[in-house]
């Protein structure tokens, strides 16, 4: 009774680790993988025989294209942030979406900790200096990190991490989130950003990627840094306006810069990359490899197509960042019906009324919502149940239903 495996479409984008195309085709799904991400006309036609679609940063999923994909079940988005997908229209239209939310977080942290020490010793500006032919042996502008200040804004799973390796190796802690979180260590908390910003020699940026943080950091924060900060940004290119981190430093009150994330990003690794930060001396630009390592992309590759083939292959919807979270017990010997529906009141009082015309058994039922939908599971006894089918479609309000074994 379950949806067929083999007519189960998976789409991958944007070069996806290939462990991820291993585990699906395991599973028995149909796996399309590419390297790049598709123009939006072409993907509105892909989509629409797309079961679990997965994709990285590039590929912006919104209410128009979820429109044109009527059998899309669940997207995987292979990093971190989930801002390309616009999740409430996901949820609205019966998409769970699954990303990865602490598969990459030591690759980002062990490049911000890199990026710091090689800032604050100047070794990108020197090395660069050294390719041309010039010998700058002196420790004029060079320190240690043992004992400088870090100022972490965005205390999440990179920020608190970053905090444990920055802390071991000899910095003082300081972090500032919107959200009160439990120092690590010896960390800590700064009651406001403003207060951040005037006491750190380092300013390292882990904020979400919520379109309130537009340009969070700009000519107001800048003013507020000590003359002589490291900075680092290594969330979201909009995160920072770079027209005002330009000014800092070529004015040297920002002593240098790493940045990972720009607002425009070259679409493949044939396109051209131009910023206004090209050729200022001691500033490091990488592009956007925070989370880039094998271990990282191997790690992400097996995390979200676990979740997703869980949430397929028994309705589990755990780690969802768009879904109600239900942790489900083992099938064993039961029907288990999946119906995801509008939040109204006397959704459930209906799937049950239509269990009881047909004097079905409750074997167990789970129940949980968020403001937009609700989740409901239902298992039932085994038997021919294809008119009971056919009426809880038809409830009002239903978003998706489906059955399992």
């Amino acid at each position: 009774i379950s949806y067929p495996k083999n007519r189960i479409n998976v789409l991958l984008l944007e070069n996806v680790h290939p462990r991820a195309e291993e585990l699906f085709k395991r599973e028995g799904y149909n796996v399309e993988s590419y390297k790049h991400s598709f123009s939006r006309d072409e993907l509105k036609e892909l989509i629409k025989n797309t079961t679990i679609l997965g994709i990285r940063s590039k590929t912006l999923i919104d209410a128009e294209l979820l429109d044109n994909a009527n059998r899309l079940m669940t997207i995987g988005a292979f990093c971190i942030g989930t801002d390309q997908i616009n999740l409430a229209e996901s949820a609205e239209k019966g998409v769970a979406v699954f990303n990865a939310p602490y598969s990459n977080t030591r690759s980002v942290v062990e490049l911000a900790i890199g990026e710091i020490i090689m800032l604050i010793r100047s070794v990108f500006e020197k090395s660069n200096k050294l390719h041309q032919g010039t010998w700058d042996k002196s420790c004029h502008g060079n320190y240690e990190v043992r004992g400088k200040k870090l100022g972490i804004i965005g205390y999440g799973n990179i920020g608190s991490q970053l905090s444990i390796l920055a802390e071991a190796i000899g910095m003082e802690v300081y972090y500032y989130d919107i959200v009160d979180k439990l120092p690590l260590g010896n960390a800590r908390k700064c009651d406001s950003m403003k207060q951040l910003l005037r006491k750190v020699d380092i300013v390292s940026i882990h904020v979400s990627g919520e379109l309130n943080n537009f340009h969070l950091i700009g000519e107001k924060e800048f003013q507020m840094m000590k003359k002589g900060v490291v900075f680092l940004n290594l969330s979201r290119g909009f995160v920072v306006d770079l027209a005002a981190l330009v000014k800092y430093l070529q004015n040297s009150k920002i002593y240098g810069a790493a940045i990972d994330v720009f607002e425009k990003e070259p679409k493949s690794n044939s396109e051209q990359f131009i910023c206004e930060l090209q050729k200022l001396p001691n500033v490091i630009l990488t592009p956007h490899i925070g989370g880039s390592t094998v271990e990282a992309q191997r790690n992400i590759a097996e995390f979200v197509p676990g979740k997703i083939i869980d949430y397929i292959n028994s309705g589990n919807s755990i780690l969802s960042v768009n879904f109600p979270n239900i942790q489900l017990p083992e099938l064993h010997k039961v029907h288990r019906l999946i119906h995801i529906h509008k939040n109204i009141p006397g959704m459930l009082a209906q799937i049950n009324s239509v269990l009881g015309k047909y004097n079905i058994n409750i074997e167990g039922q789970y129940l949980k919502t968020t403001k937009e939908i609700g989740y409901a599971i239902t298992d039932i006894s085994k038997g021919n149940h294809q008119e009971l089918i056919r009426d809880l479609r038809m409830i009002p309000n239903t978003i998706k239903f489906r059955i399992l074994y």
